[in-house]
């Protein structure tokens, strides 16, 4: 591999044998180093291709004057991540990169910020918001920094939404619609949902996708129809909470849930 720009010490554009531009990433590969040089493949700790045009043209902004300690320590999190979620596209490394350089920035400032969302993320990605209070608990380790509770809900909000491969505003309109969706069903219930359960994290998981489709205006393929009625006679009460929520969606957004939709929603909520 040849480096077609260096970024900083720690990281550069390189070209592939096919030609692809990638980026590199390791400490002190871009050290004292010019366009056509080769790469010394034992410094490389980090090596993806970007997708995103966009954050291929704002990379020097958001890697320059990173310390190289940062750096390993996202990588370190991003390892822990997908230990844990599975398979991550790698842009979400840039940001967190990004976010954690600059909570940390913040933080030696003295300038604390709020998380509006912080109940909703613990609430409605677990998984992730446990990962990200792993997170802080690394830094600390690491860096020697305490990082409040909030920005555990930040590095949540970038894995559920590196995981759905949304836009931040799109990410929200989903987490918002979810949080609707169980106020709904908590009122028809009569009372608290148990967070603890298999069944509510299932049909946390059900939401995010339900949520996506709903936003997008996209259907589920057509299934037998005969399992419709079996499931409403079997399930009134949740039925009619899945009715409740399909009055809701046509209101808020104009979109008729499929039988298909309501039958899946019934389900889950049954075996809340």
């Amino acid at each position: 591999m040849k480096i077609s720009k260096v970024l900083n010490n720690n990281a550069a554009l390189v070209l592939d044998e096919h030609q692809h531009e990638l980026v590199a990433m390791g400490c002190g590969l871009g050290f004292q180093k010019r366009p056509g040089d080769a790469l010394d493949p034992a410094l490389v700790e980090k090596l993806f291709a970007l997708q995103n045009h966009e954050l291929m043209s704002r990379l020097s902004e958001v890697l320059s004057g990173i310390p190289a300690e940062v750096m390993a320590v996202c990588t370190d999190i991003l390892n822990l991540a997908k230990k844990q979620l599975g398979r991550l596209p790698e842009e979400v490394y840039l940001a967190l990169l990004d976010h954690c350089h600059f909570a940390l920035e913040r933080h030696r400032q003295g300038i604390a910020l709020h998380n509006a969302l912080q109940w909703e993320m613990r609430r409605l990605y677990p998984k992730e918001f446990a990962i990200g209070l792993q997170a802080l608990a690394l830094i600390e380790q690491r860096l020697g920094l305490t990082l409040p509770e909030d920005e555990a809900g930040f590095i949540a909000w970038h894995l559920a939404n590196a995981q759905m491969n949304s836009e931040a505003p799109e990410m929200q309109a989903i987490t918002q619609l979810m949080q609707q969706v169980l106020r709904i069903v908590t009122y028809q219930q009569g009372h608290e949902l148990d967070q603890q359960t298999l069944s509510y994290h299932r049909f946390i998981a059900h939401l995010k996708f339900f949520a996506q489709r709903v936003l997008s205006q996209q259907s589920l393929p057509a299934g037998d129809t005969s399992l419709h009625a079996a499931v409403k006679a079997s399930y009134p009460q949740a039925w009619r909470s899945a009715e409740s929520i399909g009055g809701f969606i046509w209101e808020q957004y104009r979109k008729e849930l499929e039988l298909d939709e309501m039958m899946f929603l019934a389900i889950h909520i049954s075996r809340l």
